[in-house]
């Protein structure tokens, strides 16, 4: 009912003045090597997306109007295969004080190996398994604006299972099946739970500071195995988070940490690390950044994370040519087995409206005993190209 109620709301805004972009998107993927599940595609894969965007102000820009849409066609997966509204939403802005309602994306963190602090909005993890492509979560948000800083309180009426890929899918999917349609809940009220969370934020010098606190259901749920299948069951949480940065000249320092309670128990879980930016390298107009990031959870070998004890050695070149010609390299190492995450994204604007992107991922020496080990033959390359209207 919540979305319904904003969707006649902001039906009934006169928004044809607004002004419309986004893009068309064709990608290309390659997994060189086979799957484990003789369900699952082999080889190529082909993928058509769009995200087409609307923006309208009104009221001397005190009223804005977002939407913003995602759709794709997939070749092989069904699953991936959908479509989304990432944003449906309505703001109203004052002095000292914002009131946002509607279908809104919200983003907590700084870090780049992960983003443990940011929990509103739940991963569309059909489209990548990076975890940065997120659901529109239905909020209201309001936001106090102040010199102290700004605060945030966001309700959030109902709860979006995360997606996962098919059975015919690559990515995530170990050769054992995920059944959504038996998806269990810690909370008898199961998606219509009313989470809520509060943010502090505040910029002091060259200091950016975040404290967070989040009640409600977990994004990411524990798997139950039942007749050869895996079924989510999301659990209650309660978790605060702190995120820091840092900027000295070349310089910026990072930090993610979070406290959590969940049935399980309690943990405490971080990633920190710093950018080092050589700026106009051999003399050129190119900036060549290195990164540096550790991840440590206590739970250690009872983590449902990756990134319990890893380290990520990275790499940024930006040409800051014409064509925005960016590059990111890097690896994720495992100190406990050595399992390695080899990645490589790259990107370069073609003319004025398109767009050339690669992204490659490689699994190496992954042991049985990591949680990463259902992705040892997932090695892809995958090629993008998109057209911006």
């Amino acid at each position: 009912m919540f979305i319904y109620y904003i969707l006649i709301f902001l039906i009934s805004v006169q928004i044809q003045a607004g002004e419309l972009s986004g893009y068309i998107e064709g990608e290309v993927r390659y997994f060189s090597e086979s799957p484990l599940s003789i369900d699952q595609y082999d080889g190529f894969n082909l993928s058509l997306s769009s995200k087409p965007e609307y923006h309208h102000q009104w009221d001397d820009g005190k009223q804005t109007f977002d939407f913003i849409g995602f759709a794709r066609i997939d070749q092989h997966d069904s699953k991936r295969s959908h479509f989304d509204i990432r944003e449906l939403s309505w703001i109203k802005a004052a002095e000292t004080w914002e009131l946002r309602a509607g279908i809104r994306k919200v983003f907590w963190g700084v870090t780049e190996s992960q983003h443990l602090v940011d929990v509103i909005n739940q991963t569309d993890l059909v489209e990548h398994l990076d975890g940065e492509e997120k659901l529109g979560q239905p909020m209201i948000n309001l936001a106090l604006i102040r010199d102290w800083g700004t605060l945030d309180f966001f309700i959030l009426p109902y709860f979006r299972e995360r997606t996962f890929p098919g059975k015919q899918g690559r990515l995530l999917n170990a050769g054992i099946p995920i059944d959504v349609g038996q998806s269990r809940y810690e909370s008898s009220a199961e998606e219509h739970h009313v989470d809520w969370a509060v943010r502090f934020e505040k910029t002091i010098e060259d200091w950016e500071i975040g404290i967070s606190h989040f009640v409600g259901t977990n994004r990411s749920p524990r798997f139950l195995m039942e007749k050869g299948v895996f079924i989510p069951f999301y659990e209650q949480i309660q978790q605060t988070g702190l995120d820091l940065q840092l900027t000295q000249e070349s310089i910026l320092w990072k930090l993610e940490l979070i406290s959590r309670n969940e049935a399980a128990g309690h943990y405490t879980a971080l990633t920190g690390g710093f950018e080092y930016s050589f700026v106009g390298i051999f003399n050129s107009n190119a900036d060549l950044g290195i990164l540096t990031e550790y991840s440590f959870d206590d739970r250690k070998d009872y983590a449902l994370s990756p990134f319990a004890n890893d380290l990520m050695l990275g790499m940024r070149l930006a040409l800051n040519d014409e064509q925005s010609t960016e590059l990111l390299a890097g690896t994720i190492v495992d100190l406990d087995n050595n399992s390695s995450i080899y990645l490589l994204e790259a990107s370069r604007r073609l003319g004025e409206n398109w767009k050339l992107s690669l992204e490659s991922y490689i699994y190496s020496n992954i042991e049985v005993n990591d949680l990463t080990y259902g992705f040892r033959n997932e090695d892809f390359v995958q090629f993008t190209l998109a057209w911006y209207f």
